[in-house]
């Protein structure tokens, strides 16, 4: 296999590598109450969010800790389930329910999630195709296209009370 073809088709750790990896993460978030786990993105890095959604089947809400990117004043993500098969959880949820939380490292934030469609969509992957040079080879192991997840800011009489929840 050439040099070029390694570039082309990545390989992925074993599934539960990289689940052992977001669940140690996780855990890493709880144990120390949200003071480590979440960074901020760089120009050349994204950063990582805790996205609480509401259960599409139980109603009960539920944390994960995603890579984001920032675009104006909305953040972005990849609803990439480790680039397996099917579509995460979370996303599934942020599709029955848009409304949900984020904690960054300055706070925590209302939002509202959606799919990004058309030009905008092209224009985020791009972007993050920035960060990631392997971003379409990884892409092309799934089998069906990878939404591209944007978490616009709203405003509710909920509140943001309170510091993160460590319980992802």
């Amino acid at each position: 296999m050439s040099i070029e073809d390694r570039a082309r088709k990545p390989r992925l750790p074993p599934r539960w590598f990289i689940r052992t990896a977001w669940s140690v993460h996780r855990g890493l978030y709880r144990v120390f109450r949200g003071r480590v786990g979440l960074w901020r993105p760089r120009p050349d890095r994204w950063g990582t969010l805790r996205l609480t959604t509401t259960g599409r089947r139980t109603g009960q809400q539920r944390g994960v800790i995603v890579a984001y990117l920032e675009d104006g004043p909305n953040l972005f993500t990849l609803a990439m389930n480790g680039w397996g098969e099917g579509e995460p959880a979370w996303w599934l949820n942020l599709r029955t329910h848009p409304e949900a939380t984020v904690d960054l490292v300055d706070g925590r934030r209302l939002v509202r999630g959606r799919a990004a469609t058309g030009d905008e969509r092209t224009r985020l992957w791009a972007r993050w195709r920035d960060i990631d040079t392997n971003l379409d080879a990884f892409a092309a192991l799934r089998p069906s296209e990878t939404a591209v997840v944007v978490l616009e800011p709203r405003s509710g009489a909920e509140g943001v009370a309170g510091q993160p929840q460590p319980d992802a």
